[in-house]
């Protein structure tokens, strides 16, 4: 692909992810508009909405592949591993806004399936190593971990990924009590 047919490509990605977020029912026309690009180039590589939203998760889906693997959350120290994932994680939440949980491809869906395990098998480790205590309801750390990252990625975007993570390990480890 040509250095900017790669460009436009990544620009109708980002700005289809940002607004698709913010309404699923964007246009395509307004897509194009709003990256920079004329309606034809986005129709002649998505023919539908749908498509395109297919490819924003599969971006991002490749990008939390990529945090996941940076993170090395079955062999770095626990807190090393969590700083390293939130960052990433809020990194790629602000760059792909769009929510995974809405998947309709079941080789998405299974990847993301995958990319839940493995963080559930980080934060079983977590338990284990005295991160995190037993005897939580299941799902509850990991619901709890997605939540503070949203919340760093979104609703704290004046945050630095780094300083986003800093704040997500605090707050699942110590919670919000004083230190």
């Amino acid at each position: 692909m040509r250095a900017d047919a790669a460009r436009n490509l990544d620009a109708v990605l980002q700005t289809g992810a940002r607004l698709l977020a913010q309404d699923p029912g964007t246009s395509i026309a307004a897509i194009a508009v709003a990256a920079g690009v004329d309606r034809r180039t986005v129709y002649r590589r998505f023919r539908t909405r749908e498509a395109l939203m297919a490819a924003v998760h599969t971006a991002k889906l490749d990008a939390c592949e990529q945090v996941l693997a940076q993170a090395r959350l079955a062999e770095a120290p626990v807190a090393v591993a969590l700083h390293r994932y939130a960052e990433g994680i809020i990194t790629v939440s602000r760059r792909w806004p769009v929510d995974l949980q809405q998947v309709e491809d079941e080789a998405a869906a299974a990847r993301l399936h995958w990319l839940i395990e493995q963080l559930d098998a980080f934060l079983a480790r977590a338990v284990r190593e005295g991160f995190i205590r037993p005897g939580l309801p299941d799902r509850w750390a990991r619901s709890l971990l997605v939540h503070l990252t949203n919340i760093a990625s979104h609703e704290m975007s004046e945050l630095a990924p780094a300083q986003g993570a800093d704040m997500v390990a605090q707050s699942l480890f110590t919670g919000l009590g004083p230190t």
